[in-house]
């Protein structure tokens, strides 16, 4: 059963991110062992294996999935709608009449969540707990979210991975 629970993170060799123990880059797949062959030593994944790519063994984590989505959705926010505004926008609104209110450059004006029917829902408790944890994160704005199959970003198909996508308007 154990054998089972075990899935592999590919990643490309050039992913900087594996230098750090513990850590996988943005674009690390995770893939099912699809087969074990002891005599010669291999295993069988459900991707395509190129030389030079790095394989490392792994369990899901719901603990470290819970702290990895609310670690991206607190930067994503201070990315859009930051506490401290840039110089050159400070300067500009110097001498208005926004001088004494908060004045982020953008606010987030929606987004949409796709997340692996094999990640949500069971693996974070509710289906729906992966979009409150989202709503707590990113503050009460417009959020569509679904489960799908494979999950789409960059050049990849991911699986067991969550799609955020923000969208953004001026203040």
């Amino acid at each position: 059963d154990r054998l089972r629970q075990t899935v592999a993170g590919l990643s490309d060799a050039n992913d900087e991110a594996l230098s750090r123990p513990g850590q996988f880059g943005a674009d690390t797949r995770v893939r099912h062992l699809i087969g074990i062959d002891p005599a010669r030593r291999g295993v069988a994944l459900g991707d395509l294996v190129e030389p030079g790519m790095r394989l490392a063994f792994c369990q899901r984590d719901t603990e470290a999935a819970r702290r990895d989505l609310v670690r991206i959705c607190a930067e994503i926010r201070e990315e859009v709608e930051p506490e401290m505004l840039p110089l050159a926008t400070a300067l500009a609104l110097q001498g208005s009449d926004a001088e004494h209110q908060p004045h982020p450059a953008r606010r987030i004006a929606g987004a949409i969540y796709v997340s692996c029917s094999g990640r949500g829902g069971p693996h974070f408790g509710a289906p729906s707990a992966e979009l409150a944890i989202l709503r707590h994160a990113l503050g009460d704005v417009p959020l569509a979210g679904f489960f799908a199959a494979g999950e789409i970003a960059r050049r990849h198909l991911y699986g067991y991975t969550g799609v955020l996508t923000v969208f953004v308007a001026d203040a």
